[in-house]
Formats: C-alpha cells, structure tokens, sequence
C-alpha cells in the first residue's frame, strides 16, 4: 500500500501579519518623507529635503525584506502583494515626486532669472507627474505579468527585472539630494538637469530593459558567512560615507540597465553587419 505523504503544514494566522508589517512601515516613511518634504519648504530647512530623502531609502529596505520574509515564511498572499503595490505607490511615486519638485524647483530663488524660473517650475510639475504616472505603471505592469520579457540579452526570470524597479527609481532621486546634504537647487538651469534626470528614471521604469532583480541572493547557500561579510561591510561603509555610497549604488544600478541595453545594442547590429 503506498504511502500518503503528510499535508504541507499552513503557517499560523498571525504569520501573515509579519510581511504587512514591513509593508506599512515602508508606507509609513513615505508619509514620513513627504511631511518632511512640506516642512523644508515651509521652514526653508536643508534638514528636512536631506531626512526625506534618508527616509525613502530606508523604505527601500523595508520594501526589500517584507516580499523576502513573506517567501521565507511561506505566507505570500494577494492580499500582501496589492498592499505592497499600493505602499510602493505612495513611498517611491508620491513621496520622491513631492521631493524631487519641491527641492529642485520650488527653492529657487524668485530673482534669479524671473522668467525661466515660472517656465521650469511649469515644466517640474509635469515632469514629476509623469514620474509618478510612469512609477504605477510599471508597478501594474508587474504585477499582470507572468513572464516578461526583456529586450536585451539574459533569460526572464528571477535573475532580472523588466524595467527599472520603482524603489530604484526613488533610489536615485533621494540618493542625490542627500548626496547634497539637502541643499536645495537655486539655479534654473540646474533644474532643467535634475528634471532631465527625472524623465530619464522614469522612461526606464516604463521600458523593456533589463535590471538585475537581486532575488538569486540565498543566505542558505553554500557561502552564507562569506555573504554576510560581504553585505556587513557594504552596510558599514554606507553607515560611515552613506552621502557618496548611496548615490554610487543608485547611479551604478542605473547604468548597468543602460549599458546592458547598449552592449545588446552593438551585439546584435555586429551580428546583422557580419551576415
């Protein structure tokens, strides 16, 4: 008689609530954030834009580990994932556009080329619309898809990303505001360079390029202790010089889709040119 293999044990209710947790703490820096936002432009403080932007990225790990924690403990659920889509949607679409317009458009000074100002701060609140217009999209378009594919090389999968993830695209708007310490931008024409940062970030969270997902990372493989090393340290020189690590790590990642995208680029007409 053959053996009946014992049912997979569900994890109690109160396990589920363990992910929601990190998801609402996530949401909750990004009302943090944005109440920081409002405060540096009311007060003209520095600190406030450079806690905003400190606030984000510690979103991002939050962000990071409740998806990671849900896996571990097996309580993945559809409820978990639109919460955690419409988390995203406040912390990294709503919380770094509100940011992004109030430091580098809303500071600048009402005599400094009076006229260029009115248009670049017409221009910012479009911009930083279509930022968080492009943010929730690529959070819809994720969630409906089931196997992506990517327009350069590398298989779909769990390895990469279609598309620049929301919580980098945050990532490297707050990255560069606390790069500057929270000092705000008091010149228009370098506004017109922080928008143009701001479309281009937006224009890869919408398209088709590759990103590395970071979902191959196992602490239960084969070199967990040389991983933990690994992360400890990155995280040390983060605590230490986090003003020049932060904005490397997010400008890194955002160049590597870019330079992916290139390099396909380049194979494939080498390969076309070769026939």
């Amino acid at each position: 008689m053959a053996e009946t293999l014992p049912a997979k044990r569900r994890p109690r209710r109160g396990m589920y609530v363990l992910p929601s947790t990190f998801t609402a703490g996530n949401m909750a820096f990004g009302f943090y954030a944005m109440t920081q936002s409002l405060q540096g432009a009311l007060y003209n403080n520095n600190e406030c834009f450079d806690r905003a932007a400190l606030a984000i990225g510690i979103a991002i790990l939050f962000d990071s580990l409740d998806g990671r924690i849900a896996r571990m403990t097996n309580t993945t659920s559809d409820f978990g994932k639109e919460l955690d889509s419409l988390a995203d949607v406040v912390t990294f679409g709503v919380a770094p556009a509100v940011l992004a317009y109030v430091w580098g458009v809303r500071m600048l000074p009402a005599n400094v080329y009076p006229m260029l100002r009115e248009r670049v701060s017409a221009l910012a609140v479009v911009v930083c619309f279509l930022f968080l217009v492009c943010g929730a999209c690529r959070l819809a378009r994720f969630n409906i898809s089931h196997n992506p594919q990517p327009r350069n090389p590398g298989r779909p999968g769990r390895k990469y990303f279609v598309g620049m993830p929301i919580p980098a695209g945050a990532g490297v708007l707050a990255s560069v505001i606390h790069c500057y310490s929270g000092s705000p931008i008091h010149d228009p024409r370098i506004s017109l360079i922080w928008l143009g940062l701001i479309a281009g970030v937006g224009f890869l969270m919408v398209s088709s390029w590759r990103f590395w997902s970071g979902k191959e990372i196992d602490f239960s493989g084969k070199h967990p202790f040389q991983l933990f090393v690994l992360l400890a340290l990155v995280g040390g020189l983060v605590w230490k010089f986090s003003e020049y690590m932060l904005i490397s790590i997010a400008l890194a990642y955002l160049v590597s889709g870019v330079l992916a995208r290139l390099a396909y680029r380049w194979e494939r007409d080498h390969r076309l040119g070769a026939r």
